[in-house]
């Protein structure tokens, strides 16, 4: 007599893809804002953009955050509170770039300047970048919705963005 194999009624999904999931669904950003573009990260979280139903909660202190939202020109003075901040915020964490300051300095990149750094990469790896100047609170919803995407289907390595920033903060 042949046994014949089933498929099996209840499959269950890697621990990993579950956790990716729960983070994905209930993002925690900075309420961190430089320039003018923390304006529109403002109004993403008013009531007309409501960014709780995505299960998105800005949260004041970094220590309860999982997402950095750079918003603005970072000057040079500012380097070393954003790397204070980031070296405060709970693994796995996830960097948004917001604005063209943030992503390359902006209007205020040129040669021979001395105290914009030209994009938030030089200071945290950064996995979502939304240009704008500024930015409009859609294109903040989309930003982050983006990077819900990568957590959830696994392209955010958790661990290895971790030993990555252990690795930067010692330097």
């Amino acid at each position: 007599m042949e046994v014949k194999e089933t498929p099996a009624i209840v499959k269950f999904a890697p621990v990993q893809d579950i956790l990716n999931l729960a983070r994905a669904s209930s993002l925690w950003p900075m309420t961190f804002g430089i320039a003018c573009c923390s304006i529109e990260m403002m109004a993403a979280g008013m009531a007309r953009f409501d960014l709780d139903r995505f299960g998105i909660i800005f949260r004041s202190t970094p220590r309860q955050s999982d997402v950095m939202i750079v918003a603005g020109t970072i000057s040079h003075k500012f380097v070393p509170t954003i790397k204070t901040l980031w070296d405060q915020m709970p693994a796995p964490k996830w960097v948004i770039a917001m604005g063209n300051c943030a992503i390359s300095g902006g209007p205020f990149a040129y040669d021979g300047q001395y105290a914009i750094v030209n994009g938030a990469d030089k200071i945290v790896p950064v996995d979502i970048y939304i240009p704008g100047c500024p930015p409009r609170p859609e294109g903040l919803i989309q930003g982050l919705i983006q990077l819900q995407k990568k957590i959830t289907r696994g392209m955010l390595d958790a661990n290895r963005r971790a030993e990555k920033a252990a690795r930067r903060s010692k330097k």
